[in-house]
């Protein structure tokens, strides 16, 4: 283009007094420093992250985990990124809204419950330059993408403790809403439970909401007059470990440590670690990798794990807890290996066979051991 630009300055009569070859040249000079400049800026230019969450970013719980992983990543690549949090986002239609809004401003928005993934999807067809994923979601695009973690193979390690500890034979689990996630955690901790005391019963009861406390307390105090000695949940609070410290019932808490809520009656928590995650995929989107797939991860990358274990646990019980951690880190034991029954005592999975990936996507039934209605199903 320069070069056409020079012949017919050159070969115009009208126009070579006014430009010589010093001063295109010296112009050309300018272009390319300018040009230079300009993609100097695009390559300084920081990645531009948003995370929507559905509850609190400061209460202990699955969001706070998600922001602590937020803030790993600007820790991590410091002025290579910009991130945006918006707390408290309900689920359903509304999500769309911030989602698009956040769409507008940003280069990847992390959208991190499964209630968010029909919101995302749209949000995605129509804006096709921003890349956008999914926690535990299930839908998949040129620029979506989902993610998870095998929280359900800590669970059941949890589950051991649990089994082992309780002295009534009954486990209270306060749980939010009956979809697959929810649904594979009861599961995964009662077949950690029964294994570790076959004649155990761990009995569910729902909130309706990821974060609701006062719902939480309720339903944990039921649940103890129905003769429970241990509490757990899958809601985004501390809510039930606080309950339980009052209360002097034994607590396993769920998605971050819970021990400072419950300093005595904790005897573990089933936590995540999603910054590295982060870190990896913006550091994918910097590198023009980034693509729209599906990663479920687990206790073998670490994105979740048991931790915090109390010292009053036996030292037989955290053995039979290492080992099985071990088993499920090698591959050698799946916590979905059959036999499997379910509440009505048939073979949901024979001997010999697991539970596969698609499966437990869609689970829908309860396993041998747990009570309480799964009405929606």
């Amino acid at each position: 283009m320069l070069y056409s630009c020079i012949q017919k300055c050159h070969f115009s009569n009208q126009l070579s007094h006014q430009f010589s070859m010093p001063k295109l040249l010296a112009g050309f000079f300018l272009l390319l420093s300018m040009m230079m400049f300009s993609h100097a800026g695009q390559a300084n230019t920081p990645i531009r992250v948003a995370f929507v969450l559905v509850g609190p970013a400061d209460s202990v719980g699955w969001s706070y985990s998600h922001d602590q992983g937020r803030q790993y990543l600007e820790q991590v690549m410091k002025d290579k990124v910009v991130t945006t949090v918006v707390e408290l986002v309900a689920e359903g239609r509304g999500a769309r809204t911030v989602i698009q809004e956040l769409a507008t401003k940003n280069d990847l928005v992390f959208a991190t419950s499964f209630g968010y993934r029909i919101s995302t999807e749209g949000v995605a067809k129509s804006n096709p330059q921003v890349k956008f994923e999914n926690s535990s979601g299930t839908r998949l695009g040129k620029n979506l993408a989902a993610f998870s973690t095998r929280m359900y193979e800590p669970r059941y390690l949890s589950g051991l403790i649990a089994g082992k500890m309780t002295q009534t034979g009954k486990i209270g689990y306060i749980a939010s809403h009956r979809v697959p996630e929810v649904i594979r955690s009861i599961n995964a901790f009662t077949l950690g439970v029964r294994k570790a005391n076959p004649s155990a019963e761990v009995e569910v009861q729902w909130t309706g909401s990821w974060h609701k406390p006062e719902k939480e307390r309720l339903v944990a105090a039921q649940l103890v007059a129905n003769g429970a000695d241990v509490l757990t949940n899958h809601t985004d609070s501390s809510t039930v470990a606080e309950f339980a410290e009052a209360n002097s019932v034994k607590v396993i808490g769920f998605h971050a440590d819970m021990s400072s809520f419950a300093p005595i009656q904790h005897l573990a928590s089933v936590t995540h670690n999603w910054g590295p995650y982060y870190v990896k995929r913006v550091q994918a989107l910097m590198d023009n990798k980034w693509q729209g797939q599906s990663q479920w991860m687990g206790m073998k990358d670490q994105t979740s794990q048991l931790s915090s274990l109390n010292n009053s646990i036996p030292a037989d019980v955290r053995h039979l807890v290492a080992e099985q951690e071990a088993a499920i880190i090698s591959g050698k034991l799946n916590v979905f290996a059959g036999p499997i029954k379910n509440t009505r005592g048939r073979i949901r999975v024979k001997e010999g066979a697991v539970l596969s990936d698609e499966k437990l996507l869609r689970l829908n039934w309860y396993v041998e051991g747990v009570t309480g209605s799964l009405s929606s199903y």
